[in-house]
């Protein structure tokens, strides 16, 4: 396996989740069937609660930003089943937020409602976050170097948190410095991150991006952060121009620090 050199000059890293640290079987497979499975139930159970009623919140106020952006909706299909206005108002937001999923959207609403229902199945040992073999490991050796190591994702903060602090590796959340979402900005625009970097405290070229979204590293490489795509079975495969664009790795076993001990 072939060494990658961090690029000179770098001073954190800052890793994607999905593709990169964790296998994306885990988000399809385990995490987003939880959802699709416990929602109603989970809408019920807590509709008159505060945290419940703000994701609703949050929900609603998404709907009216994409009716207002002329973006698509769902379609709410007349069901006869429902008698009352609050399951019609759980059928309307389950609705929503099943559509959203099946639409592979990233918004701050819909990942902080998914955030809050993985909590309690994280907590009671339902899932476990799933990491890569070589990712821990390979962290802490950077670590030990003085790299500091944050995470963007779309997931939201505390989805990652919950990731990391249940892992199968045990609670490793000690070994990040930072946590960053969509409510920084899209994965896929520069400004999102301009604006790590203005939070971290450093310059866009002393940060490494790792992902395995081309999209994404375009928009990093944009914003003047050094980028490394990384290439892991189950991935979305690159395109050939995107492969001769990046530096590619297959493992964070292949990444060392130059000059430094």
């Amino acid at each position: 396996m072939a060494t990658v050199p961090i690029p000179a000059g770098t001073s954190a890293l800052l890793l994607d989740i999905e593709g990169t640290t964790t296998p994306i079987t885990f988000v399809k497979d385990i995490l987003f069937p939880y959802i699709r499975e416990h929602l109603e139930d989970h809408l019920s159970n807590h509709w008159e609660e505060d945290e419940c009623k703000q994701d609703v919140h949050l929900l609603k106020k998404q709907i009216e930003e994409d009716m207002k952006q002329n973006r698509a909706c769902p379609v709410h299909a007349v069901d006869q089943t429902v008698h009352t206005d609050e399951e019609k108002a759980i059928r309307e937001v389950v609705d929503n937020v099943l559509w959203q999923m099946a639409a592979d959207r990233k918004s701050t609403a819909l990942k902080q409602l998914q955030g809050h229902m993985w909590r309690s199945a994280y907590a009671s040992g339902r899932i476990k976050g799933e990491i890569y073999q070589d990712v821990i490991p390979s962290i802490k050796r950077w670590k030990g170097q003085g790299l500091k190591i944050y995470i963007y994702s779309s997931g939201s903060v505390e989805a990652q948190k919950l990731l990391f602090g249940y892992s199968v590796e045990g609670d490793v959340l000690e070994l990040f410095d930072g946590h960053f979402d969509t409510c920084i900005g899209s994965k896929v625009e520069g400004k999102s991150y301009e604006k790590i970097a203005a939070k971290i405290g450093c310059q866009p070229e002393e940060i490494t991006f790792l992902t395995d979204v081309a999209r994404e590293a375009k928009a990093a490489e944009e914003a003047g952060l050094n980028v490394l795509v990384v290439v892991r079975a189950g991935n979305m495969e690159l395109t050939d121009e995107e492969r001769a664009n990046y530096k590619l790795i297959t493992s964070f076993n292949q990444l060392e620090l130059m000059g430094r001990v």
